[in-house]
């Protein structure tokens, strides 16, 4: 035995070496790497330490970034939740399905298709055992839930928020959707939210171990998501009639919260240790859309909701000690729906139909920054943005903007006075990209009536 390691060590790193051996082929012929997504919820750009955080220390979230890489221009599809997480599960611009134009889902009428082609399908196709632990918001019954789109099991809520301790939307009557469900079947299981979610990612891990099989694990916390409620919040939580959201909550909350999420995430690091499985493990940590009211976006302006960057930009951590050198950090231009492309294709695995991009080049080191073109809508103020190499336009509630985010990401400088060819090339773009996505019912994108000079605060 090295005499550099200890008897528990040596068994993880001798159990992984064995699995190894026996697995499917991914990226370069080697063995496919255990795949683990963890995305918050409603987190803002500025909210960890490692993008400058001011509300409290995250060091586990930041220990990924030490790892391997941290993106500074990455992208949700959406400035709210649904959206976002369809195009993350499909690889392809929500606006190509009809719930996608739900901002955000919140009837029962529209849900994931049956015949959807998903990452977590894909994957399991090609030998992976799939697990969503946390949030699924795609739709309720009778639409398809997450053991009907690919994934083998589910921990989680089935809507998009719920009380931390009572799992329930508090005030408001228990329909058959609400709750913490354990796959198809309402859980007893008692306890802050946000914990329950990490024990079951650890569970996962462990049996994905021992079983020597792959795994994608998407691990879909619902915080820092209100109502606002810390791991201590029992007792105030419970004298509520509603969960509270324009009511209540605060800073020090807030940082209970993220705190929380930033053990969580530690315990599921420490877990991929333990199993020896961390070297050829992706970690991925990012979040739906931009913070919302007690959030950092520092120095980027705009929240949930908006397509300002601080509604759209987030933060985007990677880590694969085997593939990925340490401390990097990366300009790459990434959204959403690139992940569906560039997890297969680490894995080795083909197949979809993707809008998304394939980064896994450049996100590795092995190639160059890729350009790209990136498109949003938002029915809510009438918004939409384009984003085109370091240039984007927006327009809000008729006023436009143009902003070089190479020197402005705060989007103060509105340059469409003295770039207007530039303004009009980019609105030409997403004319053209529009024509190919669904419409919403009242019409609502006539981007050239009534446009003016975007205001600022």
């Amino acid at each position: 035995m090295n005499e550099g390691l200890n008897r528990r060590q040596w068994l993880g790193a001798a159990a992984a070496l064995a699995a190894a051996a026996s697995l499917p082929a991914g990226a370069a012929g080697r063995p496919v790497p255990n795949i683990i997504f963890i995305m918050a919820d409603d987190l803002g750009h500025a909210d960890i330490g490692c993008y400058g955080g001011r509300i409290v220390a995250t060091p586990h979230i930041d220990a990924i970034a030490t790892a391997g890489v941290r993106l500074t221009q990455a992208y949700a599809n959406s400035c709210v939740c649904s959206p976002t997480r369809l195009a993350l599960l499909t690889g392809r611009y929500q606006y190509r399905l009809p719930m996608g134009l739900e901002e955000p889902l919140v009837r029962a009428r529209v849900g994931l298709p049956a015949d959807a082609v998903t990452l977590p399908r894909l994957l399991a196709d090609h030998g992976y055992r799939t697990a969503l632990v946390g949030k699924w918001h795609l739709g309720e019954a009778p639409f398809p839930g997450p053991l009907d789109s690919g994934y083998q099991s589910f921990y989680g809520i089935q809507k998009g928020g719920a009380d931390y301790f009572t799992h329930l939307a508090q005030g408001q009557p228990v329909k058959e959707e609400d709750g913490l469900f354990d796959g198809r079947e309402r859980s007893g299981d008692i306890g802050y939210l946000t914990d329950l979610l990490t024990d079951r990612a650890v569970a996962v891990i462990g049996q994905a171990a021992r079983a020597r099989q792959p795994l994608f694990l998407s691990l879909h916390y619902t915080a820092p998501h209100w109502p606002w409620e810390g791991p201590e919040d029992e007792a105030v939580a419970s004298s509520l009639k509603d969960i509270r959201h324009y009511e209540g909550g605060s800073l020090k909350t807030y940082a209970a919260m993220l705190s929380s999420l930033d053990r969580g995430v530690g315990r599921v690091m420490a877990a991929l240790r333990g199993a020896g499985l961390e070297g050829n493990s992706i970690v991925i940590f990012t979040s739906d859309n931009g913070g919302e009211r007690f959030s950092d976006v520092w120095p980027l302006i705009g929240m949930k909701g908006e397509l300002l960057e601080g509604g759209i930009r987030v933060p985007c951590l990677m880590s694969w000690p085997d593939r990925i050198a340490p401390g990097t950090v990366s300009r790459q231009v990434a959204i959403s729906m690139d992940w569906a492309p560039t997890l297969l294709a680490a894995a080795g695995a083909v197949g979809g139909d993707w809008d998304g991009a394939n980064l896994l080049a450049p996100l590795t080191g092995r190639a160059p920054v890729r350009p790209r073109t990136l498109f949003w809508r938002h029915k809510h103020n009438d918004q939409i943005a384009v984003r085109h190499g370091d240039w984007k336009y927006l327009r809000i509630k008729g006023r436009e903007g143009l902003f070089d985010l190479a020197v402005d990401e705060r989007e103060r400088a509105n340059r469409i006075a003295e770039e207007p060819a530039i303004a009009a090339d980019l609105k030409q773009r997403f004319a053209q990209w529009n024509e190919g996505m669904l419409q919403y019912a009242d019409g609502n994108y006539s981007y050239d009536a009534g446009a003016q000079a975007m205001d600022r605060p």
